[in-house]
């Protein structure tokens, strides 16, 4: 089957097209061909060699999660699923293929009204953006500020803030296109990448869902009121300095809070229950599901060169 490897760590003319065996399923796994595969941040960051110490050697198959057909069941998995239409989880990679494998556990039927594109577009983002918000502890009321807000995590979260009751949800952006885009999916104010430039917007808020990290980190968490609590469900720029810590205990006296959070930290059965409910709500019309554009696995090379460039709004999808 084809598929697209890191040959080189990088720039995107390191993802390869290979040929690779049609995998089995293990027991207690599926095997799904794919109709859809979401092209995620985390993608460009391990093809880049940022986090090769972290186990992501060359030969690497990114791509997280996939939608298609069920094909075939390993041991221990209920038969019933062959002939289902999933969104499936191959774990930190293995996506970007024309067959994918994925833990039982970790594959959720689709509504019939909901797309494959669609599917992958929410279900990694969705699950990140809710829980996020609750390991923010938010409450309606609150306010709350999205960074990186054009990406499908921050997009995500703004609807769910806005549909949570929140007092106000600023996003930062890098385009007045963008931010008239997001305020139409709930943000109330649009400010530039440095957080600056929205008119009436808070001049602190209780919370910051931050999806990018980096250099600037430290400046948003300085927005926080009083009791206020940041939490970093990305870092595709990179990790913030290394006096950040310094940070957070000159504001000791404001009792402000920082936090990392992970998907993986939630057990699958209860991500499962909300990506259900998540898969519904788009099926519905309740939560917009945004694609960027659709290209097929040939140009899985384009879709990363157009990641690098930010020129992505919401979430580009690879379809074999």
């Amino acid at each position: 089957m084809k598929a697209f490897a890191i040959q080189a760590y990088g720039g995107p003319e390191g993802l390869v097209a290979v040929d690779l065996p049609t995998p089995r399923p293990a027991a207690g796994q599926v095997l799904v061909a794919t109709e859809a595969i979401g092209v995620g941040g985390v993608d460009t960051v391990i093809r880049s060699g940022a986090l090769a110490a972290y186990g992501f050697e060359e030969g690497f198959v990114p791509g997280s999660e996939v939608a298609g057909v069920v094909t075939a069941v390993g041991d221990g998995v209920d038969a019933s699923w062959t002939g289902r239409r999933v969104w499936a989880f191959t774990g930190t990679g293995g996506g970007y293929v024309e067959q994918a494998v994925a833990s039982v556990a970790d594959v959720v039927p689709l509504p019939a009204d909901l797309s494959s594109a669609a599917a992958v577009t929410l279900g990694g983002s969705g699950v990140v953006a809710h829980f996020g918000l609750r390991h923010a502890r938010f409450n309606p009321g609150e306010t709350v500020l999205v960074r990186g807000a054009a990406g499908s995590i921050g997009i995500m979260a703004v609807q769910l803030a806005a549909r949570g009751g929140a007092a106000a949800v600023a996003v930062t952006t890098s385009s007045a296109e963008r931010g008239e885009r997001l305020r139409r999916l709930g943000a109330t104010h649009v400010l530039d990448r440095s957080g600056d430039g929205g008119q009436d917007a808070p001049a602190g808020y209780d919370v910051v869902l931050d999806v990018v990290a980096g250099k600037d980190m430290p400046s948003f968490f300085d927005r926080l009121d009083p009791n206020g609590r940041m939490v970093a469900v990305g870092a595709v720029a990179g990790q913030p300095p290394a006096d950040f810590g310094t940070k957070i205990m000159t504001a000791f006296q404001k009792s402000l809070s920082f936090a990392a959070f992970s998907a993986a930290t939630v057990p699958a059965a209860e991500r499962s229950v909300v990506r259900g409910e998540q898969f519904a709500a788009a099926a519905r019309g309740e939560i917009e599901t945004v694609v960027h554009e659709v290209l097929p696995l040939d140009a899985a090379v384009s879709a990363h060169r157009k990641m690098d460039a930010g020129e992505v709004f919401g979430r580009i999808v690879l379809a074999p």
